[in-house]
């Protein structure tokens, strides 16, 4: 349980916290972010935390970083391992001190054209590739020969994945995550990441539709790819770092969805999904068990998963799983 430092109480006590809209000023330039304040359970006063202290600061760096376009440390961290470089290297490759990259990773923010750079090396595989031919009388030939080989190999993946939709990329990290996955259960994560990365970012993950099928929505082309696992899960060899092509806030829904749905068995996530509006719509006039490649409509995915979202009042994706829990008990009550 959360405690901290009450002053009107005189003593530590547990806390709830909440979140509100803020703004801190740095260098005359006012940021947007949302704060945590704690409020004692006894009296209901603010207190004082250092958790919470830390988180904010956490959360002002993040916002300054987001609105000037600063690359962050984990993005850093992406680099050296994307490229198994390390950060003396890199920072030699750059034309920087030694320890520059080191004081990045420690926390210091670079400036805007450093921060381009590193942005430019993490996106680009052929800048990096100049680079490193431009500059490799810098580093040791042991590192030279490292880096050049990852960039070979993927170039190689890069093809690969070419011939590859989104959406079979996305099922393959769905099942690499959730990694006891069964077909069943892997279309209805695939619905509700659809769903809710359009009520949270306003734009669809992937381009195909669904339909509704007698089990719940179903993505065809998925479905034909894995439907010899039957009720098993699925077992594939992933042969490239897929946590490199699944970044940002597709990863965030991505997990957030696998942890808070995936957690369920198929058949759970098949009765969840018959209590919404999106399949019902779709399988109007039709009996329970009469066959249907009627499609659900994303406009009626859309309406129905931003008013959940607004039901649920949630101001970040975590909260997905207030929606979820709720779903379940729904299934668990009518069984």
């Amino acid at each position: 349980m959360d405690k901290g430092f009450c002053e009107k109480c005189n003593k530590l006590v547990e806390y709830e916290i909440k979140e509100i809209n803020d703004k801190v000023e740095i260098k005359g330039k006012n940021y947007n972010y949302k704060r945590l304040i704690g409020y004692c359970k006894n009296c209901g006063e603010e207190i004082s935390s250092n958790e919470l202290n830390d988180e904010n600061l956490i959360r002002i760096d993040k916002a300054y970083r987001n609105e000037e376009k600063i690359i962050t440390t984990e993005e850093i961290n992406q680099i050296l391992s994307k490229y198994k470089i390390g950060k003396k290297p890199l920072s030699k490759l750059l034309g920087w001190g030694e320890v520059t990259l080191i004081r990045y990773l420690n926390g210091d923010v670079p400036s805007k054209v450093y921060s381009d750079q590193l942005y430019k090396i993490l996106k680009d595989e052929k800048y990096m590739n100049q680079l490193i031919e431009e500059n490799k009388n810098l580093i040791t030939e042991t590192a030279y020969n490292k880096v050049k080989k990852v960039i070979s190999e993927m170039k190689e993946k890069t093809y690969s994945l070419e011939i590859e939709k989104e959406i079979e990329i996305i099922a393959e990290y769905i099942i690499f995550k959730g990694k006891e996955v069964t077909p069943l259960a892997l279309q209805k994560i695939l619905y509700y990441a659809q769903g809710f990365y359009k009520a949270f970012f306003d734009k669809f993950l992937f381009d195909e539709d669904c339909e509704a099928w007698v089990h719940g929505p179903v993505y065809v082309d998925i479905y034909d790819k894995y439907k010899e696992f039957k009720s098993a899960n699925i077992l594939i060899d992933i042969d490239y770092d897929i946590e490199d092509i699944i970044v940002d806030e597709k990863r965030d829904i991505l997990d957030v969805v696998v942890k808070y749905f995936g957690y369920y068995n198929g058949k759970a996530l098949e009765k969840m999904s018959h209590y919404e509006t999106p399949w019902m719509n779709a399988r109007k006039g039709l009996l329970p068990t009469e066959n249907s490649n009627n499609i659900i409509e994303k406009k009626d995915i859309k309406e129905y998963f931003e008013k959940v979202k607004e039901k649920y009042d949630m101001l970040n994706i975590l909260d997905i799983k207030k929606y979820s829990n709720d779903q379940f008990k729904r299934v668990i009550e009518i069984a």
